[in-house]
């Protein structure tokens, strides 16, 4: 059953009409659910594409993800940082908003990981692993 969007003339309101078949858009003239007017005009509808993690993921990982992105440039390190965060749609926590506001401020990884030696817990290599 397709719903089609439309821009009616006459309360000049964007609505949208479904129909129980294609035939039938063919067949018939729209009529506003709002005012009942017959003027009015078909809209492109924006279109939600569905992607799995695993796709999303995927696109992350793309090479020219990283087109712009200076390693020698804290502040480049920090916008693509924020990028990739706001991509993962995850809350990082504290400590990565830290680190990523000293990169603004342009200290170098190094810097932080000496400001900050308990950062990444585990993680071998601490910084300089990005």
């Amino acid at each position: 059953m397709p719903i089609y969007e439309y821009l009616c003339h006459d309360c000049r309101r964007r609505v949208s009409v479904l129909w129980r078949t294609f035939s039938e858009v063919e067949e018939n003239t729209a009529q506003c659910p709002r005012c009942g007017g017959t003027n009015l005009t078909r809209l492109i509808s924006r279109v939600a594409v569905v992607r799995s993690e695993e796709s999303h993921l995927e696109d992350l990982a793309d090479p020219s993800n990283l087109a712009g992105l200076d390693e020698n440039d804290p502040k480049s390190i920090a916008r693509w940082m924020r990028k990739m965060s706001k991509e993962m749609g995850e809350d990082l926590g504290p400590e990565f908003d830290e680190v990523v506001d000293r990169l603004e401020a342009g200290q170098s990884p190094e810097e932080i990981e000496e400001a900050m030696p308990d950062l990444g817990g585990e993680m071998e290599g601490g910084l300089d692993e990005f």
